[in-house]
């Protein structure tokens, strides 16, 4: 989703991100680090695998191909992101392919809970609700962090009455902003309008654009926004409720001990690190990885 908070390119993402499930196969779209192309199997990852996915040598993986920098669509259409670059080496890891289901946030899991994807990566935050259905192999810590226009005074903890652009069946869409229009009704304040959109570039434009004071989003995305948005926009506060970011795998899956077995490798080796430096969001990166944090940690 590059540089795309000039306003035509984002016209032009909205119709490219709004048209349904899309299958891309490996190879993947070039990346900054150009780690993946490296990466080899693990012997020890390999040997969880279930046979079934073995066999098939292809590990199928859900993506809304919708937020960026953590995953998101070149212009040709495949997924890239450094969430992609983790996928891909999660399968390498593995000695399997890739290929990936592209389709809306709110049906991967689903998806993967109907057999039809083997894993999801798509920023899902590790939450006990989310635990109920599926397991969580934990990569990454994220914040919550908002933007607004450069030179407000947009104050997170101070909302009532703004309105706030999100990307639609996130937790800032389906826990933070609820939780602060509760408050905001306690204190007998005016509510926080939200304005939720189906991909974030459409939340960013919208703040860009005047129709929003704020956005808020995921610490990654939030500051590879501003980074994008050619001086147009800045963080508002600072990042809260931080929380780990999981795969997603079918509960009580063979296939979750073998995930996090060949994210631990590529931990170890370097090359986990190596993708999260090239994108610039190595301040959530984990040095161990765990299976449902929410209910662990």
């Amino acid at each position: 989703m590059r540089a795309r908070y000039i306003v035509p390119a984002f016209a032009a993402a909205a119709v490219l991100l709004l048209t349904g499930c899309v299958d891309n196969s490996t190879p993947a779209a070039t990346t900054p680090s150009g780690e993946t192309s490296t990466i080899e199997a693990d012997a020890a990852a390999v040997a969880l695998l279930p046979e079934d996915i073995k066999s098939a040598g292809v590990l199928v993986i859900g993506t809304d191909a919708a937020y960026p920098p953590n995953e998101f669509k070149d212009e040709s259409g495949a997924p890239i992101g450094w969430g992609i670059e983790l996928s891909n080496g999660i399968a390498a890891k593995l000695g399997l392919t890739t290929k990936y289901q592209i389709a809306s946030f709110d049906n991967i899991i689903p998806s993967i809970t109907g057999g039809t994807v083997d894993i999801g990566e798509s920023s899902f935050t590790d939450n006990l609700e989310r635990e109920k259905q599926v397991d969580f192999v934990n990569y990454y810590n994220a914040g919550i962090l908002w933007a607004a226009p450069t030179g407000s005074t947009v104050d997170p903890d101070n909302a009532c009455g703004l309105t706030v652009a999100v990307q639609d069946n996130t937790v800032e869409d389906t826990d933070e902003l609820p939780a602060k229009n509760a408050a905001c009704a306690a204190a007998g304040l005016e509510k926080i309008e939200v304005l939720t959109y189906g991909s974030q570039d459409e939340a960013t434009n919208a703040v860009v654009l005047g129709k929003a004071d704020a956005l808020s989003a995921d610490s990654p995305v939030t500051l590879y926004a501003i980074s994008k948005a050619e001086g147009k926009l800045e963080a508002a506060g600072e990042s809260f409720d931080v929380a780990p970011y999981g795969i997603t795998v079918d509960k009580g899956s063979e296939l979750t001990a073998a995930v996090q077995a060949a994210l631990q490798s590529m931990v170890d080796d370097g090359s986990y690190g190596k993708i999260l430096e090239a994108w610039g969001v190595t301040d959530g990166g984990i040095d161990t990885i765990t299976i449902n944090a929410a209910s662990n940690g």
